[in-house]
């Protein structure tokens, strides 16, 4: 299966993942004008961006952003996470697969931005959960990476409960290197 050319949706009892749309803008632009949530975002290797949105039009230029990657550029599928229950986008997935030569090589990376509301374990793990196992096939990759910092207590915890383990090794960007990655081998 090729991603790039038909994107999955996924589903479980408690949310729907599938490709970002515009009609998700005023439901995300909660997610990413939410103060309490932008520390838990992982913009590393983004050139500098943070992903923090004022306004609509700085949402709808992000998700234009992300679906020319995913279309034209074919860099990355950015998904969104519609929690079932009221049908609104809570939050997104970003995967991809990194191509590297160092010890992330062969490896998805996973960036998951969710509502300050949903940064707790119970959530996040559902969330991962649902996930973590297809994408080893949809990306090809025989590890996943994802970024939780040190505070990022219940996003760790949720990890830790899908097998992840805190990565002996930072990851090398563009030109820096990065720290506080968890991986899990498939």
């Amino acid at each position: 299966m090729n991603i790039y050319e038909n994107c999955p949706v996924i589903e479980n009892n408690d949310f729907l993942i599938r490709l970002i749309d515009q009609k998700d803008a005023d439901n995300l632009l909660m997610v990413y004008s939410d103060k309490n949530a932008l520390p838990y975002f992982n913009s590393d290797n983004c050139n500098g961006s943070n992903f923090y949105c004022k306004t609509k039009e700085d949402i709808g230029n992000a998700i234009k952003f992300w679906l020319i990657e995913y279309y034209e550029n074919k860099a990355f599928v950015r998904f969104s996470i519609v929690d079932k229950k009221d049908e609104k986008a809570i939050g997104t997935i970003e995967m991809f697969r990194r191509e590297s030569q160092d010890y992330y090589k062969d490896c998805g990376l996973m960036r998951v931005d969710v509502r300050s509301d949903y940064e707790n374990t119970q959530s996040l793990y559902k969330i991962l959960s649902l996930v973590v196992e297809p994408f080893y096939d949809w990306f090809e990759c025989s590890a996943i990476a994802t970024k939780a910092p040190l505070y990022a207590v219940d996003r760790i915890e949720a990890l830790e409960k899908m097998n992840f383990q805190k990565s002996p090794e930072p990851m090398v960007g563009k030109n820096m290197i990065y720290g506080d990655y968890w991986i899990r081998s498939k």
